[in-house]
């Protein structure tokens, strides 16, 4: 049957597995270490801070991998976000008292990077094998490969715990190791050599997107990404583990099983949202920001004001993050698929990596407001801010051009 297909849909097969096998030891790794520093008495900002070069990097890989994407081939960057996921997990199998935090906070720094250049190159790489007016299967594509890619990271998460369980901390990085390295030897000897690869040689100066639309895409993804991270990354575990008393397995499991649901709905969302009217456009992100930018504010109100005994806090917290992930889910979907298709198609990593920089720096920015508005003024104001930040992306959302608009550009 493979032998059949084309040689695009054999290329998309190799990077889109490229990647599901990158996310799977992504996530695994990071409930891996989670829950193994939690287990030797590490306080919770200490493993906090475990993960903040991990962030940082992001942001400087995306703004920069895009330009060495263009410049030598989006199959190396691949390649070499999967060698150096296999280096970071290598520093981590060193003796139990070598890994302090300095080492593991470098170790999740390569990690970061590693993460960044393979998703930058995977998401660069489907322009690349999708005719220029098949918009609507570029949609199709694209959201099968982030939906994806978010549901094995929720399996990852699961995975971690998992290996932890029943070979240990070591044995589940060295199989995590052993794994990848497979993958990455299959994917040199099947990644085609020039995908992605720019006809002229970029500038540096180049990173820097000159596109209007590109640069307001890439604020409202800022944006988006900063309201989510504000009280999912830090206050929503903390408030589930102290205010409502779930033990480690419920809090991990339950956003383990949130992530992947997220997933799926971003997968779907070529559905969801119509494609047989067409692929989205400008108008398509301005409403459906708009809408989620209501949820926040009523799940913060349905928390605070009175309420009966079927409706607790808790119920209207559930219920509201099942809503949010959903509409959540189709807003990143439209995203990735219109960064892709604004995107040009000569050094198309520029622009995807431009994207993507802002992205990294609004996890980065909600991550650090998460834990510092949680501890000063509860999860409440967390919600709230996550409402302010996500109008901020439907106002940048309101320049997005119009499918009209982008036909003739």
């Amino acid at each position: 049957m493979l032998a059949k297909l084309s040689a695009d849909i054999k290329q998309y097969l190799v990077v889109t597995g490229n990647y599901w096998a990158f996310t799977l030891t992504d996530g695994a790794l990071r409930m891996l270490v989670v829950l193994h520093f939690h287990g030797l008495g590490y306080s919770p900002l200490q493993i906090a801070m475990l993960f903040l070069f991990y962030e940082i990097f992001g942001v400087i890989t995306n703004l920069c991998g895009g330009w060495l994407g263009a410049r030598i081939g989006l199959n190396r960057t691949m390649n070499a976000g999967l060698l150096l996921q296999i280096l970071a997990l290598g520093m981590l199998l060193v003796p139990a008292a070598m890994l302090t935090v300095p080492w593991v906070m470098a170790a999740q720094a390569l990690s970061g990077v590693a993460k960044d250049l393979n998703k930058m190159s995977a998401k660069s790489a489907v322009k690349m094998l999708v005719p220029a007016d098949a918009q609507r299967s570029l949609y199709r594509w694209v959201a099968l490969l982030t939906g994806s890619k978010n549901a094995l990271k929720g399996v990852g998460f699961f995975l971690g715990g998992a290996l932890l369980t029943t070979i240990g901390f070591g044995g589940a990085v060295l199989a995590m190791a052993a794994g990848l390295l497979l993958v990455f030897l299959c994917s040199l000897m099947l990644l085609k050599k020039d995908l992605g690869r720019a006809s002229l040689k970029p500038k540096f100066r180049d990173i820097f997107s000159k596109s209007p639309a590109i640069n307001c895409l890439s604020a409202a993804r800022l944006f988006l990404f900063s309201a989510r991270d504000v009280w999912f990354v830090v206050a929503l575990p903390v408030y589930l583990s102290q205010t409502l008393n779930w033990d480690h397995w419920q809090t991990g499991g339950f956003l383990a099983a949130w992530v992947i649901a997220y997933g799926i709905v971003q997968a779907l969302a070529p559905r969801l949202t119509g494609i047989n009217t067409g692929a989205p456009d400008g108008r398509s992100a301005l409403r459906w920001a708009s809408l989620l930018a209501a949820i926040p504010a009523l799940i913060a109100l349905g928390m605070t004001a009175g309420y009966d005994v079927s409706l607790t806090p808790a119920s209207v917290l559930i219920v509201g993050l099942m809503v949010f992930g959903i509409i959540f889910a189709i807003n990143s979907a439209l995203h990735s698929y219109l960064i892709i298709n604004y995107a040009r198609d000569d050094g198309v990593s520029l622009d995807v990596g431009f994207y993507y920089m802002a992205n990294a720096m609004g996890r980065l920015l909600g991550t650090v407001l998460s834990g510092w508005v949680y501890q000063t003024a509860g999860l409440a104001a967390c919600l709230w801010i996550s409402s302010a930040m996500i109008v901020l992306a439907a106002l940048f959302s309101i320049r997005l051009p119009t499918r009209a608009q982008a036909a003739d550009t």
